[in-house]
């Protein structure tokens, strides 16, 4: 099965790297970016190196900052790699030219996150800004998978979910091949929030990192990040069983210790004692965790499930909490059964 047109809506690493490895495949890939001095980058030398260093991307694939150029009428899939909290804005722009698809075969989400004010996920957003006759074409595909080892072929597994299993096979063989293993769940929501949850998370690794705690911190802070995520799952309907799978325990622990972490960095960074401020303003990516705290921290009153890790990373974040205060307000909360 080969020759599919894919229209890559986002060009940070992940896009490029998906863009690769569908070229790749054997298919035909358009990556869409917004900011138009990466554009001319890409179009120049076929490499971002400020997003994946030493990789060139192949010469068939095509970059523009117009819709329309990339958004073919023969494009059988769109893949949406664009940030979280960027995704309404960028669905609503594009609509247009996605409704005049007649084509089109899925819609694949990779951005991990729960949408500010709405406290949406993201394929309830992308529900939202199209036509009902398109939801059926949602699907999401997480699990542990930073783009910079995907785009070196270093062998990675994730998971793609949605409710029409025949559709979810087809999405599984475009895109497997023998360094990138697709498997299939129906589980869109707790593969959701298992993607969205575990930057939260991430960040909290980060910080006991910067604050020079060990490997015991680390690992009771990963098993009972991992029992908030499935918590907050379950109330919103997932299988407690996803978050035993890619999309849940094996994302959050290569996102908490991986130096390829966005959000393991911000963590580490005000670990160390840095402003939320000025690690932002250095950085070239996205951390999709940061508003992710936000947002999750008000979901979880809003169907009062108790997160005390999320809560006290939003309070380090947003209320200049003193991050080792954290740590021991955490600690010395009343003693309870596991």
């Amino acid at each position: 099965m080969t020759g599919t047109k894919f229209a890559i809506l986002g060009g940070g690493a992940w896009g490029l790297a998906l863009a690769k490895l569908l070229s790749e495949n054997g298919h035909h890939a358009g990556v869409w970016e917004y900011n138009q001095e990466f554009v001319q980058l890409l179009q120049d030398t076929h490499s971002n190196p400020f997003l994946l260093k030493d990789i060139i991307l192949p010469d068939n694939i095509t970059f523009s900052n117009n819709f329309e150029d990339i958004l073919q009428p023969d494009t059988g899939h769109i893949i949406f790699a664009i940030p979280s909290q960027f995704l309404r804005t960028s669905v609503k722009n594009a609509a247009p030219f996605i409704c005049a698809l007649h084509e089109l075969k899925s819609i694949i989400n990779v951005a991990k996150g729960v949408e500010e004010h709405t406290l949406k996920r993201m394929s309830e957003v992308l529900g939202s800004e199209l036509p009902d006759t398109f939801k059926s074409k949602i699907v999401c595909l997480s699990g542990p998978s930073h783009a910079e080892e995907v785009a070196r072929q270093i062998p990675t597994a994730v998971v793609v979910a949605g409710k029409d299993d025949k559709l979810l096979m087809t999405i599984q063989e475009l895109l497997s091949n023998p360094y990138f293993r697709v498997y299939r769940s129906e589980d869109i929501t707790g593969l959701e929030i298992g993607g969205a949850v575990k930057n939260i998370i991430a960040i909290a690794a980060g910080i006991v990192d910067g604050l020079g705690y060990g490997d015991n911190t680390k690992g009771a802070l990963l098993t009972r990040g991992l029992v908030e995520i499935q918590r907050l799952g379950v109330a919103l309907g997932a299988q407690s069983d996803t978050f035993l799978g890619l999309s849940g325990v094996g994302d959050l622990f290569t996102t908490a210790a991986s130096q390829h972490s966005r959000n393991r960095h911000v963590g580490y960074e005000i670990g160390l004692g840095k402003t939320l401020v000025d690690i932002l303003g250095s950085m070239k990516s996205v951390a999709e965790g940061v508003a992710t705290t936000r947002s999750v921290n008000e979901l979880r009153k809003q169907v009062q499930v108790e997160m005390p890790i999320t809560e006290q990373v939003y309070e380090v974040l947003f209320n200049s909490k003193p991050p080792r205060q954290a740590i021991t307000d955490l600690m010395t909360r009343s003693l309870k059964s596991e």
